[in-house]
């Protein structure tokens, strides 16, 4: 019977091709709801919209890949049920695909704005090929675009939108800018920036409605302010998209409940990618749902080498990035809600890190701009867990390679 993906994204298109790799033999059917072959989505709120990448350079593999690799791939389709007892997954059309071990790798959908007004406003999200198309077929010289929320995939967003010479405008409901997912001198540094840039920023914003106007939409706040705008994008986080987890009867909180081995409650299915619910052992305690492609490539390796009967991967610390202008940011591990910061480097200089020590010493995580090195040395230095030296950290010229040979 063999193996059915559900969700041909980064996670599902993945899993795919590592179980190939590991040597998996049996048929393998990656189902897709939307109409393209898995393909990467960080570009979406970067070069797609500059129009800097084609369709085919978003793609993983060319469909050649998988007519070599005898993988069956079902575009368009999505799945209705999934009949843990008799183990068949059924697609909309009543279709039936009996299956040995199923991966869910459904991914997230974007967060619902709930304002009075949002049922008809127009305004974009950014979450599919489709939508970045929308938004990239929108942007022009001179648009005035309106942007709700600050996390990473909105300022990048704002950032593209500044380079083809939009007038851009951000509301974010906190009082500084990522203020949900960095520390307080990421958020000065990247709101700086972006002021610099030609942003305009509205924090602690308020938003009480949106309306249609001729020329797009307006934005309300609670004060009784309101922007017009000819283009307005919500960008406010993201959901899981594990109903079709819930309806079989799967654990699930905040996302598919996962072990070491991407093994859900059932022995015979496995969940990846941002629609999990995973441990991050032995570095964090506790369970996360992350949302990047390293976490996406770790869960198809620990999934594709459980079902092949291949050695187990390592396990990687958690690791982001995000590009907006000549930055480039580089975050090893997962930022604790209370930490004793150090940062190396200048931020004025536009080359920093941040790291986040615990009472020991030890490095929880780094937020690492323009300093790559650092950013490599952090993910080794977190996998170690060996006490650091605040003052050698604090230098910027010193070397964090002695820690790495400690003990």
């Amino acid at each position: 019977m063999g193996v059915v993906i559900i969700g041909a994204g980064h996670a599902g298109g993945s899993a795919a091709a590592f179980l190939r790799q590991y040597g998996y033999e049996d048929d393998i059917t990656l189902i897709g709801a939307e109409a393209y072959l898995p393909y990467q989505r960080p570009p979406l709120s970067k070069a797609w919209l500059k129009g800097e990448a084609e369709e085919e350079d978003l793609y993983l593999r060319p469909a050649s890949f998988y007519a070599e690799k005898n993988i069956t791939v079902r575009l368009s389709t999505r799945v209705s049920t999934v009949d843990r007892e008799a183990q068949q997954a059924e697609l909309s059309d009543g279709e039936r695909i009996s299956y040995d071990h199923l991966i869910f790798a459904t991914g997230s959908t974007a967060r619902p704005f709930n304002v009075e007004g949002a049922d008809v406003t127009p305004y974009h999200r950014l979450h599919t090929l489709p939508h970045a198309e929308a938004l990239k077929s929108a942007f022009c010289d001179g648009l005035r675009v309106g942007l709700i929320g600050a996390g990473y995939v909105g300022l990048e967003v704002a950032a593209s939108a500044r380079k083809l010479g939009c007038q851009v405008t951000v509301f974010e409901r906190e009082a500084r800018v990522l203020a949900r997912v960095a520390s307080k001198a990421l958020s000065a540094f990247f709101e700086k920036t972006h002021e610099e840039n030609g942003i305009t920023f509205c924090l602690s914003a308020n938003i009480s409605k949106l309306s249609p106007s001729d020329h797009g939409a307006i934005v309300h706040q609670a004060d009784g302010t309101q922007t017009e705008f000819d283009v307005l994008l919500v960008g406010i986080g993201a959901l899981p998209c594990d109903d079709l987890a819930r309806a079989c009867g799967l654990l699930c909180d905040n996302g598919i409940q996962v072990d070491h081995e991407a093994r859900t409650s059932d022995p015979n299915i496995f969940a990846i990618g941002d629609v999990t619910s995973r441990l991050v052992q032995p570095y964090y305690e506790g369970r996360y749902r992350l949302e990047s492609v390293p976490n996406a490539l770790e869960q198809a390796k620990q999934a594709a080498a459980a079902i092949a009967g291949y050695k187990p991967p390592a396990p990687e610390v958690p690791w982001f990035w995000s590009d907006q202008y000549d930055y480039k940011l580089q975050i090893a591990g997962l930022i604790p809600p209370v930490s004793n910061t150090v940062i190396r480097g200048n931020p004025d200089d536009g080359a920093f890190s941040v790291f986040h020590l615990d009472d020991d010493h030890r490095l929880r995580a780094a937020e690492c701009v323009n300093r790559p090195a650092d950013f490599m040395a952090a993910k080794q230095l977190i996998a170690k867990g060996v006490p650091l030296d605040p003052a050698v950290v604090a230098d910027a010229d010193a070397s964090l390679k002695p820690f790495l040979t400690a003990g």
